[in-house]
């Protein structure tokens, strides 16, 4: 065993040392999972995918795809002798291919010239896959005019909607015609087939004449008839659904429409010819679905989530504060709900049969593995062990929970990273989650590992706005953003100074998102903090409000109103407004194609800043959606974590370049 004296501190170039498992699927028998791994090759500029197969009784894994290219979304014939999936292979446009279980080649099933969008879904019977595609042949050029007429026409991650957005196709899996099954602006994605094979439920968002765009709706297309029906219209948001065996009825995880935003997820069963939906998770205070914020390229979501095949419940994920865990919920009689999966971690549910349940499992010290337990929650098995190697060679952090009191007395969860070397007080980073509906827990954070081997203790703070406790804690910043979320922040820096962890000389203060835009509120009010690094901000509510994907309705929802109905409102709680006041040296990171939090964010507080005299520079990320900087190119992912340090270095620590 190699002496912890031995040990290496994390360094930034760990992160592509670092495997993942993305997706996982369970086979029709129970027996089987099939899962995806991905693994970098920075020297290369390539991210692989490769996809693997566990035997669920023994443990055994073998790989089934070579992982030359990004093999993602397997998904198991009806006898489960065949593996549907999505591959770049071919040209590197993503195409379905089918391969044998017990091993050969993969067998191209599309031909789409701008390649599938997601899929397949195999229909009961075995002989069709449901998919989606851009349904535009060749696409536009962008040098020419282009006229715009949707109410939201470009969004994050997909450039212009009119180019990208996707139609739901059914194909023969043994090769033949293409059958189309929506024709409409929307963006339609997730078919799942009916129990009997006559329908498709579906999702469809992107609605080309409103503006909280990216929120889907629940559809239903009949095969025969070729009828489609919207079975939850302006009900709410829908976030993943699945048919109940008998055909008659769906369940899905959502909220209704009118609820303040940061309201919790619950989990509805609604009839598939529609009517009144009904909550099956009312008493569940922190609801269902959701999740926490890693710092790895894994999402952890599914569309769709499994139903005991009596139809009697329905197995969900439920964030608990700063855990992840499964729950079981009755789908009729009276409500009832337990736990299934628990522990300190992040439990990402992947699928079940009627004895085992598969899911991947996080910690702060592990990213992601998979795992299973049966249906109870029992003799749980672990079936990866990626990055054992890699644990086994650095030191990690020690990472202590906190509980405090926020300003009003109302109890804050948060936690602190100290590193492998040092003594206390440490040089502190305050590290601000995303949203802000969003939470940080127990889950693997690869830059808090990282500037831990540098020497700093890390501090996460799940401030009001956060989910995963109640509705009225994740709700309790509308219209007043920079009040209760910034106080809750300061306590927690408070709080770990008077523990003697945090240093109150050498703060430093960073975050993606909301937690972008809570590091320039941040800078604008305190001198306390000796360098900031905010990533994708929201820096001014006005602008914001015109140019964002999500800006009018998240910008109403979050604020109150439209900002010529309460521009004081919009004036207060936009760091624009304190930006002029800002010492603090800061390093704006900005996607130049986030079409979230637009580059126009940043530059305009870089721009106050450097008139105001104050140090500042801007990192951009050409080509770089919102979240480029976790899941992005590699180059980007390394870009940010080196700025990352070197700012902190420079200015926490003093460090000379």
């Amino acid at each position: 065993m190699t002496s912890a004296s031995k040990l290496n501190l994390v360094q930034p170039a760990d992160l592509f040392r670092l495997q993942f498992v993305q997706s996982a699927a369970i086979s029709h028998s129970g027996n089987f999972a099939a899962y995806t791994v991905s693994r970098s090759d920075i020297d290369a500029n390539k991210e692989y995918v490769a996809i693997w197969i566990a035997d669920l009784r023994s443990g055994e894994t073998r790989q089934l795809t070579s992982g030359a290219a990004m093999d993602a979304a397997p998904a198991w014939s009806p006898d489960d002798k065949f593996i549907g999936f999505m591959s770049t292979r071919n040209e590197g446009k993503p195409q379905l291919f089918v391969i044998p279980v017990d091993g050969g080649e993969g067998r191209q099933v599309t031909t789409f010239k701008q390649g599938v969008g997601s899929g397949p879904s195999w229909s009961p019977d075995g002989k069709n896959l449901a998919f989606t595609a851009v349904p535009i042949e060749e696409p536009r050029d962008p040098s020419l005019p282009y006229r715009v007429t949707r109410f939201v026409y470009r969004s994050n991650n997909l450039e212009y909607l009119d180019d990208v957005k996707q139609d739901i196709y059914i194909i023969p899996v043994a090769g033949g015609d293409v059958r189309r099954i929506t024709d409409d602006a929307c963006m339609n994605v997730a078919p799942t087939w009916s129990p009997d094979g006559k329908e498709l439920l579906y999702a469809a968002s992107m609605f080309a004449d409103i503006p909280d765009t990216l929120l889907p709706r629940l559809r239903i297309a009949d095969l025969v008839s070729g009828q489609i029906r919207d079975l939850t219209g302006s009900w709410g948001y829908v976030y993943n659904a699945a048919w109940l065996p008998d055909g008659k009825h769906i369940a899905y995880v959502g909220v209704e429409r009118g609820k303040p935003i940061g309201s919790k997820n619950d989990l509805w069963v609604v009839s598939s010819a529609g009517g009144k939906p009904e909550c099956r998770t009312a008493s569940l205070k922190p609801g269902v679905g959701g999740g926490l914020q890693p710092d790895m390229p894994v999402m952890g979501m599914t569309s769709t989530f499994p139903i005991s095949s009596d139809g009697s419940n329905a197995l969900v994920n439920a964030q608990i504060g700063g855990t992840e865990h499964i729950y079981r919920v009755a789908l009729s009689g009276a409500e009832h709900w337990e736990a299934v999966v628990e522990g300190d971690r992040a439990c990402m549910l992947m699928g079940a049969g009627d004895r085992q349940v598969v899911y991947m499992a996080s910690d702060f010290q592990t990213p992601t593995d998979l795992y299973v337990c049966d249906i109870e929650g029992a003799n749980e098995k672990r079936l990866t062990n990626l990055n054992s190697e890699w644990q086994a060679s650095v030191s990690q952090p020690k990472v202590e929970r906190l509980l405090f009191p926020g300003v009003d007395g109302v109890q804050v969860e948060g936690w602190i990273y100290t590193p492998p070397e040092g003594k206390a007080p440490y040089p502190t980073i305050l590290y601000i989650h995303g949203g802000p509906h969003g939470a940080f827990g127990s889950t693997f954070h690869f830059d808090s590992q990282m500037l831990c081997g540098a020497g700093y203790a890390v501090l996460m703070v799940n401030h009001r706005a956060s989910t995963g406790y109640d509705d009225a804690f994740s709700t309790a910043i509308k219209g007043d953003w920079g009040n209760l979320d910034y106080n809750d922040l300061m306590a927690g820096v408070d709080y770990a100074i008077v523990k003697g962890i945090a240093d109150p000389d050498r703060l430093g203060v960073c975050g993606l998102s909301g937690g972008g835009n809570l590091s320039t509120w941040i800078v604008g009010q305190t001198d306390r903090f000796k360098a900031a690094v905010p990533e994708n901000p929201v820096t001014n509510w006005v602008s914001f409000y015109g140019v964002s994907d999500i800006g009018v309705w998240f910008a109403v929802e979050e604020l109150g109103g439209h900002p010529h109905e309460i521009p004081e409102i919009y004036a207060k709680c936009s760091p624009i407004t304190y930006a002029h006041r800002c010492k603090t040296p800061t390093l704006m990171v900005q996607g130049e194609h986030d079409w979230r939090c637009p580059p126009e964010q940043s530059e305009q507080f870089y721009t106050v800043l450097k008139a105001n005299g104050c140090t500042v520079e801007m990192l951009r990320f050409p080509n770089s959606a919102h979240g480029a900087s976790i899941a992005g190119a590699l180059p980007v992912r390394k870009a940010h974590n080196d700025a990352l340090m070197d700012w902190m270095n420079r200015y926490v620590k003093g460090d000379k370049k």
